[in-house]
């Protein structure tokens, strides 16, 4: 009886692509490191960990920014982020508030305001809170870091120019009048009239619940527009009265944007098509505000006696803030009321009949 055929000893071969696909698959496992155990994505939190309802999304954004910032810092120092060490991130924060190399570009090589390095610091602080560690900001290798850094290491706080009653005429008489210019010119003169931050005003929706992710709603009355929008402390009211003409009245803009676009409920402020003629679904970014103000103050001709550089540097979102507490000629405490300080706010809800008792709009020349 014969016996079976022994196995060949020679190498089995395979089709050319079919070997290169598995050795693809093979190298991959090999140099792809495994994810670390604390790695953690504050964007994709599940919604029970921790206080996430505490910070908005793009303070989540940032954190993550943050965490991912101080751990390529930690390679290039050969050290490790974790576990959390107290001298690290003081020498951390002294490299953020020193010159870097002159390898980088100029614009790196300017240490960072120190709102962005005590921010930065926020931020390593809730992510080594997820993480399961602790770091305390007032440990004295961080503590007296940060102190030396406020007073000689980085720059101070950039102010911002308010923008004045003149100035936000100008600038939305750049606007056009599609769709677009409409919406735009809704958002400037609610903006300054309302004294709104930047976040606000695109948080804003048609009526109350009619989306996830807004922070506010509008009622549109005989008198003007009454806002109700989310503060630190709770919900509060804001009355933004009627100007003195239809060219600088907020309420008229805000109207004439609502009509054409035909907005009736969800986001106030949306983005439009290319050519300006249609309303889209998609709400409106802070960002976009920011973007508004510097390309209507170029266009508005507005301080041509800087360089065009200082200019956009000069002007932010925030100036529509501040151009409201120094245009109005009335009660300082009217202006805090209305932008939301706590020491002016008063508890409970108004009643009507004092509404639009001060005219904000009209006392800020519009």
């Amino acid at each position: 009886m014969s016996k079976p055929p022994l196995p060949s000893s020679r190498p089995i071969t395979l089709p050319s692509r079919l070997a290169g696909h598995r050795l693809r698959r093979m190298s991959n496992r090999l140099i792809s490191p495994p994810a670390p155990e604390n790695s953690f994505d504050p964007a994709h939190a599940p919604s029970g960990a921790g206080p996430r309802g505490a910070a908005s999304d793009n303070t989540l954004k940032a954190y993550a920014r943050d965490w991912a910032h101080f751990s390529r810092w930690c390679r290039m120092t050969g050290t490790d982020p974790l576990p959390p060490s107290p001298e690290q991130v003081g020498d951390y924060l002294t490299a953020m508030a020193a010159p870097a190399d002159d390898r980088q570009s100029p614009a790196a090589r300017c240490p960072l305001s120190v709102s962005t390095i005590e921010r930065r610091l926020a931020g390593l602080v809730w992510n080594y809170a997820r993480r399961g560690f602790a770091l305390d900001r007032q440990d004295p290798e961080i503590a007296t870091v940060l102190a030396g850094i406020r007073r000689r290491h980085a720059r101070p706080p950039a102010q911002k120019e308010a923008i004045r009653p003149a100035d936000i005429l100008a600038m939305v008489g750049t606007l056009g009048f599609d769709l677009r210019g409409l919406r735009d010119r809704a958002i400037l003169l609610l903006g300054f009239a309302g004294g709104l931050r930047r976040s606000e005003i695109v948080s804003l929706d048609r009526g109350k619940d009619d989306t996830a992710d807004g922070d506010g709603w509008i009622e549109i009355m005989e008198a003007g527009a009454l806002l109700t929008l989310k503060a630190r402390t709770g919900w509060r009211e804001l009355e933004v009265g009627r100007g003195s003409s239809e060219r600088s009245c907020p309420v008229k803009a805000l109207e004439d944007w609502l009509h054409f676009a035909r907005i009736d409920t969800g986001p106030v402020f949306v983005r439009t098509s290319r050519d300006g003629k249609r309303a889209l679904k998609a709400r409106l970014t802070d960002k976009h505000v920011a973007r508004l103000v510097k390309r209507t103050v170029l266009d508005a001709g507005l301080r041509q006696d800087l360089p065009e550089q200082e200019r956009l540097a000069l002007f932010s979102g925030h100036s529509l803030r501040t151009g409201l507490a120094n245009a109005a000629e009335i009660d300082a405490q009217a202006v805090q009321k209305r932008q939301g300080h706590a020491s002016a706010e008063r508890s409970g809800s108004r009643r009507h009949a004092d509404r639009f008792q001060v005219n904000l709009t009209r006392a800020a020349g519009l």
